[in-house]
């Protein structure tokens, strides 16, 4: 399995060239009402593009017979008797096309049926049938929040995890790598560094890339790292459009590709992921550690957590009080190294649980 997950990286990279205004209170009741009740129509309805034929008017009377005559009803106050205003309130309906609803409303008079909404310019059978939809089941403020928590998660850290499992982990363990080691920090959910450690090797940049070496060195590293509900590895934001950083491009993602298959020990069974990607500058955006697309060290804020726990009653990061001489000894000792893989791994641990695990519901 692993000599197979490095030789498609290989063969990938040989291929590689380097609603904010408010609807008047009789019009949102008809479309609350309306959406409540049951429809016999599906809620999203994604016709098959086959079949729409804008230019016939067999495809315009389908957008009827898609909506019940009550559900019709509905969305012809809306089309009838909103403005300008009030139909851009709807995300489908913002900009030209809310104007054209009301241009043609006013040269041809009300709307008599669904299949005059594709005489509107903008509107083929497709977006009509959608705009119908998004009137019938106006999206809430709480799903607007909601909606835009998911996305921004998502960029957070991938691949996307059920938030109920997010929300009841009890510990982490972050892994930050470079080309010369490997470091990891073990959180649980109050804080408290269980673990913190980093290992070195110099067998794998040698230009060889050879799958044994890769394993032996990272299954020696995962005999060391404590069980945890996630690991979550650090993504890079180097870009690939510099042939130079190929090397150190297939180096990190063949490190990536074997973290997730040797971790992963729950996905066989249940296809559930263990592994997380979190995104680097995320995490310094986070700690403000970000001067425009770079992202500095981290050094400075770790010493600070260290100093704090022995100072602070409630510090942000709780290092126990029998390891606190042995990490503070470990982080004198790398000071004039500045082992940023060190660093990171405990900032990132940090920041996932801050933006991910304690982030306030919708």
């Amino acid at each position: 399995m692993t000599t197979f997950i490095f030789q498609a990286l290989i063969l990938t990279y040989r291929k590689w060239r380097f609603f904010p205004v408010s609807l008047r209170s009789s019009l949102f009741q008809a479309l609350h009402n309306s959406c409540r009740k049951k429809s016999t129509a599906p809620k999203k309805i994604i016709p098959n593009i086959a079949v729409c034929d804008k230019n016939t008017k067999e495809s315009a009377n389908a957008l009827d017979k898609l909506f019940s005559s009550e559900q019709q009803a509905s969305i012809l106050h809306v089309l009838n008797t909103a403005s300008n205003k009030e139909l851009e309130a709807f995300k489908l309906l913002r900009g030209r096309k809310s104007i054209n609803i009301v241009e043609h409303r006013e040269k041809y008079g009300p709307f008599q049926n669904l299949e005059s909404l594709t005489n509107v310019p903008l509107f083929q059978y497709k977006t009509a049938v959608q705009v119908c939809n998004s009137i019938l089941c106006p999206e809430t403020g709480a799903r607007k929040r909601k909606s835009h928590e998911n996305r921004l998660l998502k960029k957070l850290i991938k691949p996307e995890i059920e938030r109920e499992r997010l929300k009841a982990v009890n510990s982490i363990v972050s892994i930050v790598f470079g080309t010369r080691r490997i470091a990891w920090a073990h959180l649980d959910r109050k804080l408290a560094v269980l673990d913190w450690q980093q290992s070195e090797y110099f067998q794998l940049m040698k230009g060889t890339y050879i799958s044994s070496v890769y394993l032996e060195e990272i299954s020696s590293v995962i005999s060391k790292i404590p069980k945890a509900d996630f690991y979550v590895l650090e993504k890079t934001g180097l870009s690939i459009q510099n042939s130079t950083l190929f090397p150190v491009l297939l180096h990190l993602h063949i490190m990536e590709a074997m973290l997730y298959a040797l971790l992963n020990t729950t996905f066989a069974q249940g296809g559930q992921h263990q592994v997380l990607s979190m995104n680097r500058s995320a995490v310094g955006k986070h700690f403000e550690l970000m001067v425009g697309d770079t992202r500095t060290s981290g050094k400075e804020l770790v010493k600070q957590f260290l100093l704090d726990s022995v100072l602070k009653e409630e510090p942000r990061v709780f290092f126990p009080s029998d390891k606190i001489v042995h990490y503070r000894q470990m982080f004198s000792s790398t000071e004039h190294y500045r082992i940023e893989e060190l660093y990171d791994s405990l900032l990132q641990a940090v920041a996932f649980y801050e933006l991910v695990v304690f982030a306030p519901e919708p």
